[in-house]
């Protein structure tokens, strides 16, 4: 018990960690417009902001497993706040400093994105290695923390830019600081455990993962988990515009904050009740109330009752990504570092592809939203052939 007390703090420190990350990648994207006014900057331009901070965290994702493993998680969890930090902190003046602003922000943007890969890369497998029970609990609650730190930084923010003014941006990204500034403090002293078949041990060995059927439906079912939510996250502003003919920044609050608000709300439950509640039925459900969503989204033509099967997506979805990770750490042998990293890789891929080919559709379709969102149902339903799968192939693995 006493060694379990140990590492709750570590553990809060990894919670804020994904706080940070829900900073790295929502921050910025408020800023679109005014960036757009205050330095000319084209939407084509702002739109590739977005595809680099992405690319360079699936970079991440792919290529930093070797670096963690010779530093150590705790040199890694302060190298990747205090890229953060420094990013932010760049975003307050390069724009204004550098030759063209554009080249500006996206040094900003290439520095606090390695912190925000590295967070997304360390922090799962940093709560999996604590010498705690309920581990499905823990990892759901533990990726709560990205919702409820998107929802914070859409609101506080929006709260700051309407009594402050926008043009002062520059005073939030400083304040925005604190955050991994907190969570560097805490990460140089609270303990760190190592996976058990993460340290010590051969590169093949590591390598073998590759060699288990499990570790590839688990890489599907996280492909799947990032195409299911952000197919329906990343389109839920453009449902609440168009259809309740809102402005932008309601939009936002109402769509995608809605559904970050639902999928946080989802990930809690399971993290307070985990114990007591079956992951493997609780994962079917919510595939089928994924699948019931989408066709909500699909066929009800009221606005706020489409508006609603959003935030129910966002419901349905919030299990699927923490719930993943849970079964690859039990089932999949010899893991560590590497499986976590390729795990989040498999994630990224799915939360890029996912929008994409809904938006494909979408365009194919004359802008038709709802066929481009039926469309992506593929994904919430190949979710749950993986559930089935793994359970065939490693019986142990789904409690």
């Amino acid at each position: 018990m006493m060694r379990e007390k140990n590492y709750e703090m570590t553990i809060k420190a990894a919670f804020i960690g994904y706080v940070v990350q829900a900073i790295v990648n929502n921050f910025l994207p408020l800023l679109f417009i005014q960036i757009q006014t205050e330095f000319a900057v084209p939407l084509t331009q702002i739109t590739l902001l977005i595809t680099i901070n992405f690319m360079i965290q699936l970079m991440i994702d792919l290529c930093s497993t070797p670096v963690i493993e010779r530093i150590g998680y705790r040199a890694a969890m302060i190298l990747s706040n205090i890229c953060v930090i420094t990013g932010l902190m760049l975003l307050t003046v390069l724009p204004q400093t550098a030759k063209t602003p554009f080249n500006g922000i996206l040094a900003a943007v290439c520095v606090y994105a390695v912190g925000g890969g590295l967070q997304e890369v360390l922090v799962s497998p940093i709560v999996e290695a604590c010498p705690t029970k309920n581990k499905e609990a823990a990892m759901s609650l533990l990726h709560s923390f990205y919702c409820w730190g998107h929802v914070a930084v859409v609101l506080l923010s929006t709260i700051f830019f309407r009594f402050a003014g926008i043009d002062r941006w520059r005073i939030l990204a400083a304040l925005w600081c604190i955050i991994p500034l907190i969570d560097l403090v805490l990460f140089t002293f609270v303990p760190i455990a190592r996976l058990d078949n993460a340290g010590g041990q051969g590169e093949s060995k590591q390598k073998s993962i590759f060699r288990q059927k499990l570790f590839w439906i688990m890489m599907l079912m996280m492909l799947c988990a990032g195409a299911s939510e952000q197919a329906v996250s990343q389109w839920a502003s453009a449902f609440a515009e168009k259809g309740l003919g809102v402005s932008k920044q309601l939009g936002d609050l109402l769509g995608p904050m809605l559904f970050a608000l639902c999928m946080g709300t989802s990930r809690t439950i399971y993290g307070v009740k985990g114990s007591k509640l079956d992951l493997k039925k609780f994962m079917y459900a919510s595939v089928l109330l994924c699948v019931l969503a989408y066709l909500v989204i699909v066929f009800v033509q009221n606005p706020v009752i489409t508006l609603l099967g959003c935030g129910l997506a966002g419901f349905a979805v919030g299990i699927f990504w923490p719930g993943t990770f849970s079964m690859a750490s039990s089932g999949v042998k010899n893991g560590g570092t590497l499986m976590f990293a390729l795990l989040a890789l498999a994630g990224d891929l799915g939360c890029s592809g996912g929008p994409t080919m809904a938006g494909a559709i979408m365009s194919a379709t004359g802008g038709n939203m709802r066929i481009g969102i039926g469309a992506a149902m593929i994904f919430p339903i190949l979710m749950g052939a993986g559930i089935f799968m793994a359970k065939r192939s490693a019986p142990g693995t789904v409690k």
